[in-house]
């Protein structure tokens, strides 16, 4: 039996930012037992360490099945802490400004309205993210290789509580949520940095559409931390907008 296994990890040492890491483990498993069925292997992952890792699927699949190129979409969080104390820039209830961070060196304020405005942009469409990514091999570096198609990108300020019972208080974050066919390296921190940028400087709501035909990755920003990134789920079926946790 061949089955595939999608295991959700809590971070294994302190935590870092806002609340633990999270993370998923895709992978698939060969067996040549015949009495071992899904059920049992989802029990004993789930017996291992019950504070620590958690299977969330388990399910028998053919053996030409891969948990990286069978898929369909991927769907990652960015979440990105702003400044509870600062006042809003624009009568939106979505503005905000965002928390000093010297490694990302973004602006000292921002509409998240108007990165929502932006980045929405990229919705429906098959693009080449090539000037959005980073340490790409050359011959991935050109052409359809370099081209995604992009279900979903919305970003909405939100709260975020942490599991501590003693911290009562939420802490205010933006998250940009993006569902694509497949991702370049670095390619969603970068896009977060440069629509950040963008909205920062009023730039127009093709502002990012525009930079697709730049020959120079300078003309787009750093990427932001690691620490926001979260890759929350991967498909095997049909996107459905509807499992997405920013939705008109």
């Amino acid at each position: 039996m061949c089955a595939y296994v999608k295991i959700y990890f809590s971070s294994l040492g302190p935590p870092l930012l806002i609340t633990d890491v999270k993370c998923l483990l895709l992978t698939a498993l060969d067996t040549w037992r015949k009495d071992v069925q899904p059920g049992d292997i989802k029990d004993t992952i789930n017996e291992a360490a019950p504070d620590k890792i958690k299977s969330l699927v388990v399910s028998e699949v053919s053996r030409e099945f891969h948990p990286n190129f069978s898929a369909k979409w991927r769907r990652y969080l960015y979440i990105f802490p702003l400044d509870g104390d600062a006042t809003s820039i624009s009568e939106d209830e979505q503005s905000s400004t965002i928390l000093e961070n010297p490694e990302l060196k973004a602006p000292q304020s921002f509409d998240v309205a108007k990165v929502d405005k932006i980045i929405r942009q990229l919705e429906g469409k098959m693009l080449s993210y090539k000037i959005f990514a980073r340490d790409t091999q050359a011959s991935r570096s050109d052409g359809p290789a370099t081209e995604c198609f992009m279900y979903h990108s919305r970003a909405a300020v939100t709260k975020l509580y942490s599991a501590d019972e003693n911290c009562k208080e939420g802490t205010t974050v933006m998250c940009v949520e993006l569902v694509a066919n497949r991702f370049l390296r670095k390619m969603v921190r970068v896009l977060v940095a440069t629509t950040i940028r963008e909205a920062a400087a009023g730039a127009d709501e093709d502002a990012l559409l525009n930079l697709m035909d730049a020959t120079c990755r300078r003309a787009t920003a750093p990427p932001a931390p690691a620490e926001g990134l979260c890759l929350v789920d991967v498909g095997y079926e049909d996107f459905d907008e509807q499992r997405c946790f920013i939705v008109d």
